[in-house]
């Protein structure tokens, strides 16, 4: 009988584990569950509005709950309650939006929402109180995060117990099929007290009036600081369609420090600031909209309608703790006379392209006394950059990695997404091509003979049509206007060359003087790449591996100016070069990027004055970095050069934000390798192709979401998420080894992968209690066979009999159940939530099992030292 009750309690024990492993640790939300409106959640994605993440933190899901709008431009609004009625912090914002269909979003806290219906016409109210904003989010927004050890309070006796979503529906093309839409964001929020709290600073401009037809009006607000010490790392601007451009900055002994300086008519996110500024006790704190009058036939007077005008700098800090005040505001200018020393570039509108500008309305911006907080982040460790949710991997089925060509020099995106590549057909650059005086000495080859321009289709690589047949000697850089035409570059020609893509073989612009090699206005000197500006039609060209300069032409080809130098010896300073070889126009941002070459780094500039801005160096960039490329919404990419002997750096692509040059994520082609990476472009959905000059081919990389699904109806459903949930634990239950991308996601989306380890919960435990219910009425059958057969001996055989039966369950300290050690011996499981129901085993005990296999590439050998050529 003894052994009936242990086999009893065995299986109590299994059912008592079960039930720990569901338990939330975070129980206390029970109520808010019970409490909880029940959304019409049609979204696949969204149906856990709640995550445990461990004991102290928790994820909240804010979703749109499956709304279809039916009109352009519907402002649609819904509430969620805080889940805990205590302090908590707000430490990270995960958006889920498309712009697509999204054109931005606004998360509010509050502690009475307008309506408490599932969604609502924003038109209604966000917040029958006093909002503040806690989030932003805008169509090519750069990505946002907190600083660390940073937080927003929330809960408690002042902070906000409701976040309100506001979700702006711009163009609804999208919903002709009337599929729903569940966009919105993940908070992740901690009961963890924060050493910073964040906070905002709203200047704002009361009382300035506009005058009808008025070419330039400035409204001004400064303030004198009197607290502790806050630091600004990030910055938004506002005004409707008469502002220009709105400039912050701080004003220590007469210096200005510009915070933040940005067009109001791009997505009105919350943009890093570039150096980190501190503001102290003693500082004035300065801002300046600038709008035109010309349209208007009345005057325009600050309001909240559309048709009224705002001028609003949001200052984005954090302070220490003990000293933090949530918000602050500045609605006056204590001293007209300081802005005559306002610097310059307050003046000066910011050109904005018309896919970029942004609607206006008067849904909730900030008025007076409302609190507005963000997140942007400065500069983090490099192992914390890599966290943000993109990667990048060849497309291993993509056969334009097959395409016959020569070296490929320069890649470019036509307005169609189509692929156009420039390549050197039978000519090769080597030592022989040039003298010292850099005279092409291949001239009696004659021209290329074979189309050097080729338009791929994307996806299937077909050659779409082809020009530039008996043009080129030593194509080298290629770039496309907002026109469609194509701009060259050949520096065995020394000429820079406008060509229509209807395939004309004459040119429509030339620049240079074939074969002559020079530095003035006339000449260039082995010239690299060419940039057109597209708002302003301003040309420039990197000149180039002789010249160290950029050089800028009007529309119509006409010298403007041109800035550089060569590097000193041993030196890099600002705006010196050493082979200025790629270029890329940054519009968000209005800046001229270069890959100065052999300096290793890329430097950036306004263009219309070739004014240093910043420069973005890394190790891992090496001695070199060949090309650069912007995709709009704040992506940086680059490629470096094969590392010289005795240099360990490898050859890889790069993916960084721009606004603060940190490196995201890595990548190399899967097929063969990179031998020279000369080009590379990015597509706006971070579709990115690199050209090899030495390898002779184009590789095209995206995301893996982009490769293995598309999104549902366009809309900001991450389908995808609950797939790769589902094949974690497929591979855990199968044995087999899960790929190295599912790997990254589970590293990479705690969310997820907290309900997967729920789901895997349920499945393992079900998989358990049905083997050993059998094998306990397989127990109980013998023993009652025994009973019948042996009698009183029964009770000692059955000993022997169960132990060898469960014995395979038991701990390594003899008699206990170890559930940890049986699941750790199987690959692929979690020891997560099974640790030691043994009473007995020792705690001290090492598991064997416990380790893990890894793969060790063969080191690769390195690659001999590349000439400064090509």
């Amino acid at each position: 009988m003894a052994g009936l009750v242990n086999n009893l309690l065995i299986l109590f024990l299994i059912f008592q584990n079960s039930c720990l492993a569901f338990r939330s640790p975070l129980s206390v939300f029970k109520r808010y569950k019970d409490s909880a409106k029940s959304h019409s959640n049609e979204c696949l994605g969204s149906n856990r509005q709640l995550v445990p993440l461990s004991l102290s933190d928790f994820a909240l899901d804010i979703r749109m709950p499956g709304v279809t709008p039916k009109q352009s431009d519907t402002y649609l609004c819904m509430s969620v309650r805080l889940p805990v009625e205590e302090e908590a912090y707000v430490v990270d914002f995960k958006p889920h939006a498309s712009m697509d269909t999204v054109h931005h979003m606004l998360l509010f806290g509050c502690n009475n929402p307008s309506s408490d219906e599932d969604s609502w016409d924003c038109d209604g109210g966000t917040c029958t109180d006093t909002s503040n904003i806690l989030y932003a989010w805008a169509r090519n927004a750069p990505p946002t995060r907190l600083p660390k050890g940073v937080g927003f309070k929330v809960g408690g006796e002042e902070g906000s117990k409701y976040f309100v979503l506001q979700v702006h529906y711009g163009d609804v093309s999208a919903f002709k099929d009337k599929h729903k839409d569940c966009s919105g964001v993940t908070l992740h929020l901690t009961n963890q007290k924060q050493p910073m709290i964040a906070g905002m600073y709203l200047m704002m401009s009361m009382d300035t009036v506009i005058p009808p037809g008025e070419k330039a009006v400035n409204a001004d607000i400064a303030c004198s600081y009197k607290m502790y010490p806050m630091h600004v790392f990030a910055y938004r601007v506002h005004t409707h369609h008469l502002g220009k451009v709105v400039s912050g900055y701080r004003v220590r002994d007469g210096q200005w420090t510009l915070i933040g300086r940005q067009s109001p008519q791009l997505p009105q996110a919350f943009y890093p600031v570039e150096n980190p500024v501190e503001i102290k006790y003693g500082d004035t704190l300065a801002a300046r909209c600038l709008f035109t009058g010309e349209g208007r036939s009345s005057k325009t007077f600050i309001g909240g309608t559309a048709s009224d005008e705002m001028c609003n700098f949001y200052i984005m800090y954090y302070m220490e703790a003990k000293h933090a005040v949530s918000y602050k505001t500045c609605t006056r200018n204590i001293d007209p006379e300081m802005f005559k020393n306002i610097p310059q570039e307050a003046n000066i509108p910011i050109p904005v392209k018309p896919d970029m500008t942004m609607v206006h309305g008067h849904h909730e911006e900030a008025k007076s006394g409302d609190t507005v907080s963000v997140m942007q982040q400065p500069k983090r460790d490099e192992e914390e950059v890599l966290d943000q949710d993109l990667n990048i991997e060849e497309v291993v089925d993509w056969p334009g990695i097959n395409l016959k060509l020569g070296q490929v020099s320069g890649l470019a995106l036509d307005s169609n997404s189509n692929l156009v590549i420039f390549h050197r057909g039978d000519h090769v650059w080597d030592a022989n091509s040039f003298d010292s005086g850099y005279i092409y000495q291949q001239k009696g080859l004659g021209p290329i003979k074979e189309s050097t321009i080729l338009v791929l289709d994307p996806n299937s690589s077909a050659v779409l049509h082809s020009t530039g047949r008996n043009l080129f000697y030593l194509p080298h850089g290629l770039s496309i206007d907002h026109n469609g035409n194509y701009w060259v570059t050949d520096v065995a020609l020394h000429q820079v060359f406008k060509l229509a893509s209807n395939g004309a073989e004459s040119p429509l612009l030339s620049f240079g003087r074939a074969f002559q090699p020079g530095s003035d206005k006339n000449h260039f000197c082995q010239p690299t790449d060419v940039a057109v500006d597209p708002v302003t039609g301003n040309i420039y060209v990197s000149d180039g591996y002789c010249n160290s300069r950029i050089v800028q032409f009007s529309p119509n080809g006409m010298f403007v100016m041109q800035w550089g130098e060569e590097s000193s010896l041993g030196q890099t300073k600002p705006g010196q070069f050493s082979i200025p070889h790629s270029l890329t126009l940054v519009s968000d941002f209005g800046q001229l990027c270069v890959a100065d070459r052999e300096n290793g780094r890329i430097q950036c500039f306004k263009p219309e004055t070739g004014e240093f801005i910043k420069e973005i160096r890394h190790p891992l960039f090496g001695r070199e970095v060949f090309a650069v490329s912007y995709a709009p919404g704040g992506l940086l990419f680059a490629v470096n050069g094969k590392p010289y002997p005795g240099d360990t750096v490898p050859v890889q692509a790069f993916v960084m934000n721009f606004s603060t040059g940190e490196i995201i994520d890595t990548f190399i082609p899967l097929r063969k390798n990179f031998e020279m990476p000369h080009d590379i472009v990015a597509s706006d959905d971070r579709t990115v192709y690199v050209g090899d000059a030495h390898a002779n081919t184009v590789w095209k990389f995206a995301s893996p979401e982009k490769m293995e699904h598309r999104s549902v109806k366009k809309a900001g459903i991450e389908v995808q998420e609950i797939k790769e949930a589902e094949a974690v634990i497929e591979a855990r239950l199968t044995n087999k080894p899960m790929s190295k991308e599912l790997l990254k996601k589970e590293e990479k989306h705690p969310v997820v992968q907290q309900a997967s380890t729920g789901v895997s919960v349920v499945l393992i435990t079900t998989l358990l209690i049905i083997p050993i219910v059998v094998l306990l009425a397989i127990a109980v059958f013998i023993r009652w066979r025994k009973t019948r057969i042996y009698g009183a001996d029964a009770e000692h055989k059955l000993d022997s009999s169960s132990g060898g039966i469960l014995g395979k369950f038991r701990g390594k300290g003899g008699g206990g159940l170890n559930l940890g050690n049986f699941f750790a011996s199987r690959a692929g499981y979690s020891r997560k939530g099974f640790d030691r129901l043994s009473t007995e085993g020792s705690d001290q005990e090492k598991d064997e099992d416990d380790a893990t296999d890894s793969e060790e590439e063969d080191a690769v050998p390195h690659p001999p030292a590349i000439p400064p050529s090509s």
